[in-house]
């Protein structure tokens, strides 16, 4: 079975982080270091868990 892709709310993303800050999430943002997120018509900020998942993937370092 395959699991369908959702959207994160900002909150959510944080906790998936580990409880990363809001302000530090932001700042990411600003600095191009964030994953891709999609802007509603309402400005509020979503991420699908695919993206997530693979910006999380594109930061793992060898060990």
């Amino acid at each position: 079975m395959t699991r369908r892709d959702e959207l994160l709310t900002v909150p959510q993303v944080l906790a998936e982080l580990g409880g990363v800050s809001r302000r530090t999430f932001y700042r990411w943002r600003e600095l191009g270091r964030a994953p891709v997120c999609v802007q509603l018509p309402n400005l509020e900020l979503r991420v699908w868990r695919s993206d997530l998942t693979a910006w999380l993937d594109s930061r793992r370092e060898a060990a």
